[in-house]
């Protein structure tokens, strides 16, 4: 019974090496991509990671009522002010994980699971942008209809509705924000302009209820990773898709798509069919 057992515990021990040698080589082209595309990336202070971030962290307020002082505090303790490793080489600067939806490239790190997978986006601006929109579910459409200049109520909300385990999770958010003054880049609305705002996101996260059981499942590989077997030989081009990203989940080079499709450039259009079986 024994050697049964010992020759399973060591078949999962060499599967799991396998695969953190795998996310071990994803993560160093992340990072050789991250270190081309910026290469005298200078470590942020607090202060300086407010300044590089203040106007777009405004911009998601004025777009959805999210306090531009909340999201600011939350970069700066999520991302260690821009200086994390996630934050360096993904931009992901509020820890948001790969999900069923996500189309995009992926960076591994341990967090509530060994080699979670995280999101990477093209630069900073993209991560403040998705993190507006990962707020847009249920479980935090009360807090769209406070005030966008009421942090401390949003920061309470935010726990209160599963944003963070930690208890003390309020108090962070409001002493980094009492602490570095961000509640000055906070705006109060008019009575006509909330109503607006109010009923756009509402509109949105209505919308997206339908979809969030999957729009928000975490994954282990990005869709844009995922090899798929299938008897089915065409596929509709989807918003993010790219011919390569495709190829690879038909597990067949960009070439060979090209010449199944007779194609002579690399553009795809959403909508488009393509034939993927060879």
């Amino acid at each position: 019974m024994k050697q049964p057992f010992l020759l399973f515990a060591i078949a999962i021990v060499f599967l799991s090496s396998c695969k953190s040698r795998k996310y071990h080589r994803n993560n160093a082209q992340i990072e050789k991509a991250a270190n081309k595309a910026n290469p005298n990336f200078t470590d942020y202070n607090t202060l300086s990671y407010i300044e590089a971030f203040k106007g777009v962290a405004i911009e998601e307020m004025n777009t959805y009522g999210i306090p531009a002082s909340i999201t600011l505090a939350q970069g700066i303790i999520e991302s260690g002010s821009g200086n994390s490793s996630l934050a360096k080489y993904a931009n992901n600067h509020f820890g948001v994980k790969c999900t069923a939806e996500w189309r995009g490239k992926a960076y591994y790190k341990d967090d509530d699971q060994r080699n979670d997978c995280f999101r990477v986006y093209k630069d900073a601006r993209e991560s403040y942008k998705d993190h507006s929109e990962f707020l847009k579910r249920k479980r935090y459409a009360p807090l769209f209809e406070l005030d966008k200049n009421d942090y401390k109520n949003w920061a309470k909300g935010l726990k209160q509705a599963g944003y963070a385990t930690n208890p003390k999770y309020p108090d962070m958010l409001i002493n980094t924000i009492e602490k570095y003054n961000l509640h000055q880049y906070d705006q109060s609305e008019s009575e006509p302009d909330k109503i607006k705002r109010e009923d756009r996101v509402f509109t949105e996260i209505n919308a997206n209820i339908p979809k969030e059981t999957k729009k928000f499942a975490p994954v282990e590989i990005p869709v844009s990773k995922q090899v798929i077997n299938t008897t089915d030989p065409n596929y509709t081009v989807q918003k993010g898709d790219t011919l390569y990203n495709i190829s690879k989940r038909y597990n067949m080079t960009v070439d060979e798509l090209k010449s199944l499709n007779g194609l002579s450039d690399e553009g795809v259009k959403i909508g488009q069919k393509l034939v993927v079986v060879k």
